[in-house]
């Protein structure tokens, strides 16, 4: 639906916390922090290491459980619902996961099918195109039928996220998953997952350290700090010289980028007008 200033409009939120309030035994992480990601979206939580950003990952995924608040999963309490149907609907890539020694590429990918088998639904022609698909899309079909283990580490998370993207969820929440890639390399998963948001209508919600990055694709980017929201929109809104100040403790200029307008963040280091570069 387009609005009459061309833009679109905004689907109602299918993933959504509330009041959440989440730590480990005594220590609190998070503090009463809102949050709703919505179809056709990707959504990128970013602030300084520590904030809380993959606490509220898990959180929001079933990992980690509230002590007070609650999330809702197409509006039922995520925590109440069967881990099996909370797969169908969601799929986690968690940060640093490691693959069984010797298992292949597509092994690992078909992994992802798990939660559409069942003793009345086994493997299928529909299981074997998802993992055909979702391989193609991550550029390792190549390497289907070498051992992960055997692969570089920018190669073995694309094989991760092709287990991610066989899974066919609506909602898709990965941590940091464009560690280990060169910069080409990222840009072109960022585009992918954001042509899975855009295109499918999937809830894509990302963990990212790189700023510019999140600016570049998301529709919408969280900024926290110290376990709570500190701000939520679109990047255009919510990344400015204030935000990265109070966020990450940066003073940095922002400019439009080119040829997009998408915000730009230009470090000042502090001495750096007396630096003397060749």
């Amino acid at each position: 639906m387009l609005h009459s200033d061309g833009k679109t409009a905004r689907l109602a939120p299918r993933l959504v916390g509330r009041g959440l309030h989440v730590g480990y035994g005594k220590a609190m992480v998070l503090r009463n922090v809102d949050f709703e990601a919505a179809p056709g979206e990707m959504t990128v939580l970013v602030g300084a290491n520590g904030c809380g950003k993959s606490t509220l990952l898990k959180t929001l995924a079933r990992v980690l459980h509230p002590q007070a608040g609650e999330v809702r999963l197409d509006g039922q309490p995520i925590h109440g619902m069967s881990t099996r149907e909370v797969a169908r609907r969601l799929a986690l890539l968690p940060q640093g996961p490691v693959a069984p020694e010797g298992l292949t590429v597509r092994e690992l990918v078909a992994q992802g099918r798990f939660p559409h088998q069942s003793l009345l639904r086994q493997w299928s022609r529909d299981d074997a195109a998802a993992v055909e698909r979702a391989m193609a899309a991550t550029d390792v079909s190549a390497f289907a039928d070498r051992a992960v283990d055997s692969l570089s580490g920018g190669q073995r998370q694309r094989c991760w996220i092709a287990m991610v993207l066989a899974q066919d969820s609506d909602h898709l929440l990965l941590d940091e998953p464009t560690t280990f890639l060169d910069l080409k390399v990222q840009v072109d998963l960022m585009a992918l997952l954001a042509r899975v948001a855009r295109q499918e209508g999937r809830t894509v919600v990302l963990v990212l350290h790189e700023i510019n990055v999140a600016a570049a694709f998301a529709d919408r980017i969280v900024m926290m700090r110290a376990g709570q929201v500190v701000a939520a929109g679109a990047p255009r809104e919510v990344i400015t010289p204030a935000s990265l100040r109070k966020v990450f403790d940066l003073e940095a200029d922002v400019i439009p980028a080119p040829r997009t307008g998408r915000p730009v963040c230009i470090p000042c280091a502090d001495g750096m007008d007396k630096v003397s570069l060749p």
